[in-house]
């Protein structure tokens, strides 16, 4: 029997790693970014800040449409946040590829959408019908939609099974309820959000501060705000009242970090974050920890934990914490209290034994400790016991096994 070629083999074992790195994640703007007729859906999906949903989900499809169907949707003047709602009406929150279109139980299927989830669809509004039709050919609808199927499926784009499938269809989906003027978060009061869900004196205290400008002008291109609870600010309240009005400026600019940050992102991020009030040398950083589902907010004075949020909708998220952040460029730590001293050491006189003292028995002998070191085997595998993935020595793996092949031929 003849053996493989050596690049016979180190191909396919490379290829099973490629397989396994694609299935653990996608990107939606990579993925459209060699098919240049789709250009335009995709430049929409970066601008409203979809695609970094699209990426965080598994088991969707994403139907997309070409530059002449986005032209069709363009010529509408939606607003920005109008067409977010649109696009993610082409997102279904399920896996459909070429070859489950084509064999649809009893010939329908109802899939729910990104817009859906949003919570801004009523009724069936947020759901599309797909319709096995006759001639082999596939129609997708609006759930609500009294007449034939509009958009038809054209071809299948990508298709990594089970996590993301990208189809083609002939057009834009119609939805009026998707369709229908919806307010940008620069048109929401910020100051209202805050006040009606527990966090009012912060509130009361941003409107009466040029800080406020700064957090309105920073919604549009993403914003994560941080409002003590009432009672929190109530308590801290006589200290602000001692501060410069530039240090009152900066200390709720504090509690601000100029780009979007959703739960989901701030549940898996450790580390330094810049706010509103950072410029230049005064940095006015703040450290975001996680431990499980608790997200805390460090500054080298104080730390804080977020105990509910208030708004989480690209591009603006609005968290309450339990304490008020203390910025260090503004506050002095509490100076760390000094070790009580050691008591003094009392020399025992030496006491002589007349005989010398009897073995110890082997009851009195200490047991042998466990081995320090980390077990190798144990490092490989998840808590569950799974092995984990690397990346890093599949690829090494592949190389070793071409070399041995090398070897042998």
């Amino acid at each position: 029997m003849q053996l493989p070629s050596s690049a016979t083999v180190a191909a396919a074992v490379l290829s099973v790693v490629l397989l396994i790195s694609a299935t653990e994640a996608h990107n939606i703007t990579n993925i459209l970014a060699s098919h240049t007729q789709f250009s335009t859906f995709n430049r929409y999906l970066t601008t409203t800040h979809l695609a970094a949903e699209i990426n965080r989900r598994q088991t969707i499809t994403v139907c997309v449409v070409d530059n002449a169907g986005m032209s069709d949707l363009l010529s509408k003047h939606l607003s920005i946040y109008t067409i977010k709602n649109v696009l993610s009406f082409h997102v279904l929150l399920d896996y459909f590829d070429a070859k489950k279109l084509h064999q649809i139980t009893n010939g329908t299927a109802l899939a729910a959408t990104m817009f859906q989830a949003t919570g801004s669809a009523t009724g069936s509004s947020g759901f599309v019908n797909i319709t096995d039709l006759k001639g082999g050919k596939v129609g997708l609808s609006p759930a609500d939609y009294n007449v034939p199927t509009p958009a038809k499926f054209v071809k299948s784009i990508v298709e990594i099974p089970f996590n993301i499938s990208v189809i083609q269809i002939s057009m834009i989906l119609p939805s009026d309820e998707a369709e229908a003027p919806t307010p940008g978060p620069s048109q929401m009061n910020l100051t209202f959000l805050m006040s009606v869900q527990g966090c009012k004196v912060f509130a009361e205290t941003l409107l009466a501060s040029p800080a406020e400008k700064t957090f309105e002008d920073n919604v549009d291109g993403g914003l994560t705000i941080f409002c003590p609870g009432d009672d929190a600010m109530k308590k801290f309240l006589p200290k602000f009242k001692n501060l410069t009005a530039e240090g009152k400026q900066s200390l709720l600019e504090y509690h601000g970090i100029p780009i979007y940050q959703s739960i989901s992102n701030l549940k898996s991020n450790n580390g330094d974050m810049n706010t509103l009030a950072t410029d230049g040398a005064k940095k006015y950083a703040v450290v975001i920890q996680n431990d499980g589902e608790d997200v805390t907010i460090k500054t080298k004075i104080v730390t804080a934990k977020i105990t509910a949020t208030l708004v989480d909708k690209l591009p603006l998220a609005i968290y309450s914490l339990d304490k008020v952040l203390l910025p260090k460029e503004l506050f002095k730590a509490a100076p760390t209290p000094a070790p009580a001293p050691a008591p003094e050491a009392h020399a025992e006189s030496p006491k002589h034994s007349k005989s010398p003292p009897a073995p110890a028995s082997p009851a009195d002998s200490p047991a042998d400790s466990p081995t320090d070191g980390p077990n190798s085997d144990a490092d490989d595998l998840t808590d569950s016991g799974a092995v984990k993935y690397n990346a890093g020595a599949s690829l090494a793996a592949v190389f070793s096994l071409w070399f041995a092949f090398n070897l042998l031929m």
